[in-house]
């Protein structure tokens, strides 16, 4: 996906269309839009031809790319549980293990990455309805490898505003309610997790087109995506003035949100009331 939108952004800057591109690598424009949408795996030799194509000379920024597209063709741990993901989610997955900067606003629940195991286990059964307990066992445990990255030596920053909606909706019993909101007071202390709730008393918002998240990377020539979640698909917007938008959208929410102590105070508040 990283690759495929740099290798797009390229073309375009160059006014090169995709029957061009992939005739140049003796193969389709079709190919072309698969490989943009990093849906297939990246030869090396296309790739170079590619980079020729669309005037990239510099050895460094060759080198990287090529590295990236080496990347890109290794299975990373998480397709171990593709047998139990949507399609679309897997892309996800790769995009967030490469994230420097996570940002994330969450109406319905609490985000996936900080989800106790027993509250993670009441969402997927809802959404697997039909499910048997082996499926959902096996999608709760991918969420849970997923949480490593935020305790790992090179952790990413995780900013998340919470709907106070998120944190009422039940999902599980008492216990289980009372748990994950243990788990967010307990969490939010770390330095590179920020916890912010966006409460009912403060009205209509800037998150009011639903969650979104917006993933950076530390490779300064490649840009931020957007991830937005649909019932049966998701989106991955890279274009310039959509991720302005939500860049836009995630700081409005985050200056409207009281701050990540005062938010501290309010799971506080809801866990005395559960």
């Amino acid at each position: 996906m990283l690759l495929g939108s740099h290798l797009r952004r390229l073309r375009e800057s160059q006014g090169i269309t995709r029957e061009k591109a992939g005739y140049s690598i003796r193969s389709s424009e079709s190919k072309i839009s698969r490989m943009e949408l990093g849906r297939v795996s990246f030869k090396t030799r296309d790739v170079e031809d590619l980079l020729t194509l669309y005037g990239v000379t510099d050895e460094t920024e060759r080198t990287s790319l090529l590295s990236l597209a080496k990347e890109a063709n290794v299975a990373g741990w998480w397709h171990s549980y593709s047998d139990v993901l949507p399609s679309w989610f897997p892309t996800y997955v790769g995009l967030e293990a490469a994230a420097h900067l996570i940002r994330s606003y969450e109406v319905q629940f609490v985000h996936g990455l900080l989800q106790t195991e027993a509250y993670a286990h009441a969402v997927v059964a809802r959404g697997m309805r039909g499910a048997s307990e082996a499926e959902i066992d096996k999608r709760v445990a991918l969420r849970m490898e997923r949480q490593k990255y935020l305790v790992a030596e090179r952790a990413p920053q995780f900013q998340c505003v919470l709907d106070e909606a998120a944190l009422r909706r039940p999902y599980g019993d008492r216990e289980v309610m009372r748990g994950q909101l243990q788990h967010l007071i307990e969490i939010s202390e770390r330095p590179n997790v920020t916890i912010q709730v966006m409460p009912f008393s403060f009205g209509g918002h800037s998150g009011e087109s639903g969650a979104f998240t917006v993933l950076s990377f530390p490779e300064s020539d490649l840009t931020d995506v957007v991830y937005l979640e649909q019932l049966t698909s998701a989106l991955y917007l890279d274009k310039g003035e959509d991720i302005a938008q939500y860049e836009r959208a995630i700081k409005r929410l985050q200056d409207d949100s009281p701050s990540p102590a005062e938010s501290r105070d309010l799971l506080r508040g809801l866990l005395q009331l559960s």
